[in-house]
Parts: C-alpha cells; sequence; structure tokens
C-alpha cells in the first residue's frame, strides 16, 4: 500500500515543484511585478499549472517573502518599498562579504578572468553603446558577480537564503532600468572587487564590498 501511495504523492510534488520554479522565472523576468494582484485562477494561467500546484507554490513563494496571500482574494506580489530594498541589499553585502573571505581563506577558485571581462565588456558599451538590451545585460552581469561570491559560502543553508534573497532582489530591480551612469559606476564598483579578490586582499574585498552598497543604496533612493 505504502508503494502505490508514493507514486501519486510523489507526482503531486513534482508539479509543485515545477509551479515553484515557472513563479519564481516570471517574478524573475519581471512579467509578474513588483505590487501586481492575482487571484489563484489568473496565476492558475500565467503559469499554465494545475490549481493544487499552483496553491503549493504560492505557500513556498510567500514563505521566502516573494508574495503575500490575501485570504479569499488572491496573491500580492512582493512590494519593492524602500525598508524591503535596503534589507535585501544589506543582506547581499553580508553574503558577499563571508562569500570573499572564505573564497580567500580556502584559496577558491571562481572565474576571475571571465568575470572582469565580462564586466568590463559591459563597461566599455555602456559608454560607447547604449543598445536597447543594455538594462538586462547589466543585470545579468551585476547578478554573476555576486552569484559567483555566494559560491564561497559553502552551507547548504546559507546559499538556500542566498538564493532566496536575490529572487527577491530580481523583483526589486525590475521596478526601475539601469541607467548608462549607473551601469559605468556598477561596473567600476564590481572590478574593485574583482581586483580585491584577484590580490586575495580580504579587507579591500570588504571595503569593495561595502562601497558598491553604499553606492546602491543611494541609487534607490534608501541610502544613509
Amino acid at each position: 500500500m505504502t508503494g502505490l501511495t508514493q507514486g501519486p504523492e510523489r507526482a503531486a510534488e513534482l508539479l509543485a515543484d515545477q509551479a515553484h520554479q515557472a513563479l519564481v522565472a516570471r517574478l524573475r523576468d519581471g512579467s509578474l511585478s513588483s505590487g501586481m494582484f492575482l487571484s489563484i485562477p489568473m496565476l492558475v494561467e500565467r503559469l499554465n499549472r494545475p490549481i493544487s500546484a499552483v496553491r503549493d507554490a504560492v505557500k513556498r513563494a510567500e514563505a521566502c517573502g516573494l508574495v503575500k496571500v490575501l485570504p479569499k482574494r488572491g496573491v500580492m506580489i512582493m512590494e519593492a518599498g524602500a525598508e524591503t530594498t535596503r534589507e535585501c541589499l544589506e543582506l547581499r553585502a553580508v553574503f558577499d562579504c563571508e562569500g570573499a573571505r572564505r573564497l580567500i581563506l580556502n584559496s577558491g577558485e571562481i572565474p576571475l578572468a571571465a568575470l572582469k571581462e565580462e564586466h568590463e565588456i559591459l563597461l566599455e558599451d555602456a559608454h560607447t553603446r547604449l543598445s536597447p538590451d543594455l538594462p538586462r545585460r547589466a543585470i545579468e552581469t551585476d547578478l554573476s558577480l555576486h552569484d559567483a561570491l555566494s559560491t564561497g559560502l559553502g552551507s547548504k543553508l546559507a546559499l538556500r537564503l542566498y538564493g532566496e534573497n536575490r529572487n527577491r532582489i530580481a523583483v526589486i530591480q525590475n521596478t526601475r532600468p539601469f541607467l548608462a551612469d549607473r551601469i559605468v559606476s556598477s561596473m567600476e564598483e564590481h572590478l574593485r572587487i574583482i581586483a580585491a579578490l584577484q590580490a586575495r586582499d580580504a579587507e579591500a574585498a570588504f571595503v569593495a564590498i561595502r562601497d558598491h552598497l553604499q553606492h546602491t543604496l543611494r541609487w534607490w533612493g534608501v541610502g544613509a
């Protein structure tokens, strides 16, 4: 009997996982944006998943702070307000500093040469070619360094918490496109972090990460 019940239960879990992945993907690409309200039937249509799986996905997303369930009404996508923005960016900086410290301490390998080249190309393009896809590329490049730093965390719990926060930051980033001048300054800040990592200088890395945080907070209008 146990073997018979595991099949349907496992199938339901897989559907819920797929629904959650679809929900997160739409939050990260901006299809579902900050403050948007959707009924469960609307979300079922958007995600193209069964209603039971969507309900489970919503519960998981709410636990991660990505959505808020409004009883008997529907789902509200997280509000990217000043307090939330500050908290998410400050938490990311904590992960960045710890990831950098461990990578330097443990001689961990990250693709610094590729990261540096990617940032330099985007920096040059922001100076000379304002193509329509520049804001999208800027977000991808921006995240690439933070993701690389997270590889130093090691702990599965820390990596999970970093990933949840990364998703919240994606919702925040989609509320305002990168402007060329911020792309330039952000890439320059990232390159200083990369240089500190290349030099295996933890103190310089911490300073560069905190400097990047302060500039990013000011960009979002929540600086000190």
